[in-house]
This record gives C-alpha cells, sequence and structure tokens, in this order.
C-alpha cells in the first residue's frame, strides 16, 4: 500500500509532462548510463526484463528512447533521444517538488528513517 500512495503522489506530479513515475525512472537511468542494452538495464534497476520492456513501450512510441536492432546475442541497443532529454528536464523539476513535499509531510527524522529502512530492505532482499 505504501508503494502505491508513493507512486500515486509522483505520478500525480508527473501528469503534466505525460510521464509515469516508473518512466521517469528508466529515463534517468538511461541518461545516467549511456547506451545500453534492455537486459543491462533490467539488472541495473533490478527490474524484470518483461516489465521494463512494458515500460519502455510507450517511451519508445512518443520518441523518448531509441532501442537499436537486434545485434549480438539478441541484446538491443537502448538510448536515450534529444526529445527524451528534453523531457526528462520537463520532468526533474517536478519530480523535486513531489519529493520535498513529502518530506515535508513526513518530517526531516521521518524521512531519514524511512530511507534507512528501505536501504536495510533492499540489502536484505
Amino acid at each position: 500500500m505504501a508503494a502505491r500512495a508513493v507512486t500515486r503522489a509522483y505520478d500525480d506530479a508527473l501528469r503534466p509532462v505525460g510521464l509515469r513515475a516508473t518512466q521517469l525512472a528508466v529515463l534517468v537511468a538511461i541518461a545516467v548510463e549511456g547506451a545500453m542494452s534492455i537486459t543491462a538495464l533490467a539488472k541495473f534497476m533490478i527490474m524484470d526484463r518483461s516489465t521494463l520492456t512494458r515500460n519502455l513501450r510507450p517511451l519508445e512510441e512518443e520518441g523518448l528512447v531509441a532501442v537499436g536492432v537486434e545485434g549480438w546475442r539478441r541484446s538491443r541497443t537502448l538510448e536515450i533521444t534529444e526529445k527524451g532529454r528534453s523531457r526528462l528536464g520537463e520532468a526533474l523539476p517536478l519530480w523535486k517538488q513531489a519529493q520535498q513535499t513529502l518530506r515535508r509531510k513526513l518530517g526531516e527524522q521521518n524521512w531519514v528513517n524511512i530511507h534507512d529502512d528501505l536501504d536495510q530492505l533492499i540489502r536484505a532482499a
């Protein structure tokens, strides 16, 4: 329930730029890591490859990411496009504002505690 509530808050904030929180995370990862295969991105994001592929489809259709042709070992390379970088530039301030709102509502100590607990959860999983 908590994950859905947080995702909904970010999705609502990103609605003006036509992105969902999961799509923004994919764009950021590709922008930071550069060209990479779908499999490598799935591993980097700790995401199932089929889930990532579903999240990539609308980004590719909108021209925000480019998916290369199948190459060695059937891998396909992903790259963020100029349009994707532009949309990312529009989305990040909205994401930051949503994060500041959540942080303010939780209070600084709760924010820190939740992040620490989530880091422990990730390491344990």
